[in-house]
């Protein structure tokens, strides 16, 4: 977005989850305050579902590698349970 009250509609997500969460959030406030015309309220709603998308995708990737982080190894080596406090 080149100004501040223009909705960026070139399908272009942010590069990270906090700059998209961050529009977004922003995104939401321009709509809750600001008396916009049809056509500008459709294109932030159509960039918020990009936006909203993005996120989504980005926590599912999260979540994944959690998983696979967390999941026991097979080859993992097994380590004894240490009880020492």
């Amino acid at each position: 977005m080149t100004e501040t009250n223009a909705v960026d509609t070139d399908g272009a997500s942010p590069a990270t989850f906090e700059e998209s969460l961050a529009e977004l959030e922003a995104l939401v406030d321009r709509l809750e305050r600001e008396d916009l015309t049809l056509e500008e309220s459709l294109a932030a709603y159509a960039r918020g579902v990009t936006l909203t998308r993005a996120c989504q995708t980005a926590l599912e990737t999260a979540e994944h590698r959690i998983r696979i982080l967390t999941e026991p190894s097979v080859d993992a080596p097994l380590e004894p349970f240490s009880t020492d406090d």
